[in-house]
C-alpha cells in the first residue's frame, strides 16, 4: 500500500468513526438553525392570526355576541 492509499484509508476511517460518534450521542435540544426555523414560523402564525382575529368579520362576530350576551341579561 502506497502513501496516498494509506492516508485516504486513515481519512475515511476517522470519518467514520465521527459519524458513528456523532450518531451514538443524544440530541438533547434544538440546534441554531432549529431555533431560528422556529422562531420564523411562530412570527408567521402570529401574524396570520392577528390578520384573522382584526379583520372585519371576527370583530363584527364578537360584537354581535357581545350584544346579544347583555341584551340576554336586560
Amino acid at each position: 500500500m502506497d502513501q496516498d492509499e494509506q492516508t485516504g484509508t486513515t481519512w475515511r476511517t476517522a470519518l467514520a468513526r465521527r459519524w458513528a460518534q456523532a450518531r451514538a450521542t443524544d440530541e438533547d435540544g434544538m440546534s441554531t438553525a432549529e431555533y431560528a426555523v422556529g422562531t420564523v414560523a411562530a412570527c408567521a402564525f402570529a401574524a396570520v392570526l392577528y390578520q384573522v382575529v382584526t379583520g372585519g368579520s371576527v370583530v363584527a362576530a364578537l360584537g354581535d355576541l357581545v350584544e346579544t350576551a347583555l341584551a340576554t341579561l336586560s
